[in-house]
């Protein structure tokens, strides 16, 4: 599994994250464990009272664990996970609450911890946790025989690929793909050795390089978006600045931006956004087909869930059931016949929560891989989708080449001119 934690405080923010089933088809607390409170927000609230005690802001760890797209991790193997993560970060015993999510066909985990030793009151200090985490996500993929990604293969080492929730919002008003940006500013990096190249070869992808107020080297596109250089890379800063120099000779974000818009005709907009509008109109019949899977799935979960508390609270007490009263029942205790049947009655329940969760996971995969069928069609066409926004973005550049070419054209002309004039 890929983990990634930070520590972090804002217990009201995070309880919201964890609950948000807007962007996320399903979402289930399956655990709030060593906390008073009984829910995911109390428990998480209690965590930052606690924290009032003491000096600690980040009172929180969080976590996620996510398998490999396409592999059908069970409760038990997440469950191992998440003890195990709990031990090399070491956290052990301390409070913690586990939220599942899904989405486009993907299940993961998010653990929260509280970092606060209510008997110490202080807060367990974390080194490290980002080799710790890297290096047992390595061992979890290599135990399960799951292909390694490019960023566990080389510990510390990470997906260029790989974009932030920031990231993934910024590209999408633009209706472009993150993968799409990224992969323009990986190749114009490869593609160059100092600033002037590399100015010169975000221009043929449809960008300007721009100064920014605080972060360095930026790169602004059509729509106003401003982009960090060093963040959409995945480099660090300072590595960026010795290849680049320094930023001093760019414009700024304001004046590219109207450079861009200027040298870009109105009727060229115009076609952008309806192949834009085209495209989101040709989703909507599988995004319906998506919402009906999931409110399908919500009610076929729920169900089995009422099936299962009703059959609990039956079989719990057929066991309490079994136990005499009277002296009969005082009796089976001094003989020792009722810890032999309370025995027997907590073997028992152990094998009915294991048939319930069996079942569950046996759900959960069966709705996954009728999720995953779908997600491969609106890849197909979201793919097809971005085959033709590169295509359209090429001819934008090409435009402002041939524009800019012109200009140098008609510079060259007039100083000719003036160079006969003179003569």
């Amino acid at each position: 599994m890929i983990l990634h934690g930070n520590q972090r405080g804002g217990a009201k923010a995070m309880g919201l994250h964890l609950l948000n089933s807007q962007d996320n088809e399903h979402v289930s607390v399956h655990e709030v464990k060593g906390f008073m409170a009984l829910d995911l927000m109390g428990a998480l609230r209690e965590t930052e009272a606690l924290s009032k005690g003491t000096k600690c802001r980040q009172y929180l760890y969080s976590c996620s664990f996510n398998p490999p797209q396409g592999v059908d991790a069970s409760i038990a193997d997440f469950e191992d996970a998440f003890d195990r993560a709990e031990e090399v970060l070491g956290l052990t015993g301390q409070p913690r609450v586990v939220v599942f999510h899904e989405k486009h066909g993907r299940r993961h985990a998010h653990v929260v911890w509280s970092r606060i030793d209510s008997e110490k009151m202080k807060a367990i200090n974390l080194p490290h946790t980002k080799r710790k985490l890297t290096a047992l996500g390595r061992e979890l993929f290599l135990e399960h025989g799951w292909e390694l990604p490019r960023g566990l293969q080389h510990l510390g080492g990470a997906s260029p690929e790989n974009f932030t929730m920031a990231q993934w919002q910024q590209a999408q008003r633009t209706g472009l793909h993150p993968t799409e940006i990224k992969k323009a500013l990986q190749t114009a990096w490869s593609q160059s050795d100092d600033l002037k190249s590399f100015a010169a070869a975000i221009r043929e992808q449809g960008y300007r390089l721009a100064k920014g107020d605080r972060r360095g080297f930026v790169f602004v596109d059509l729509y106003g978006e401003v982009y960090s250089v060093a963040k959409w890379l995945g480099v660090k800063t300072k590595d960026v600045k010795l290849k680049l120099g320094t930023s001093e000779a760019l414009p700024s974000v304001d004046a590219a931006t109207a450079e861009l818009k200027g040298k870009v005709s109105e009727r060229l907009l115009q076609l952008i956004e309806q192949a834009k509008q085209k495209q989101v109109e040709a989703l909507l019949p599988l995004k319906a087909e998506q919402r009906d899977l999931t409110h399908l799935h919500i009610s076929e979960r729920m169900a089995l869930s009422t099936l299962h508390r009703e059959r609990h609270e039956a079989e719990t007490a057929s066991r309490m059931a079994r136990f005499n009263k009277g002296w009969r029942g005082l009796w089976d205790r001094l003989t020792g016949r009722a810890a032999k049947l309370r025995s027997e009655n907590e073997e028992e329940a152990a094998l009915c929560k294991r048939r319930d969760r069996m079942e569950l996971d046996e759900m959960v995969t069966k709705h996954l891989r009728e999720r995953r069928t779908l997600e491969a069609k609106i890849t197909v066409l979201t793919e097809r989708h971005m085959e033709e926004r590169k295509r359209l973005f090429g001819m934008v550049a090409d435009y402002l080449g041939s524009s800019q070419k012109a200009r140098a054209l008609e510079r060259e002309r007039e100083a000719g001119m003036q160079f006969s004039l003179s003569l």
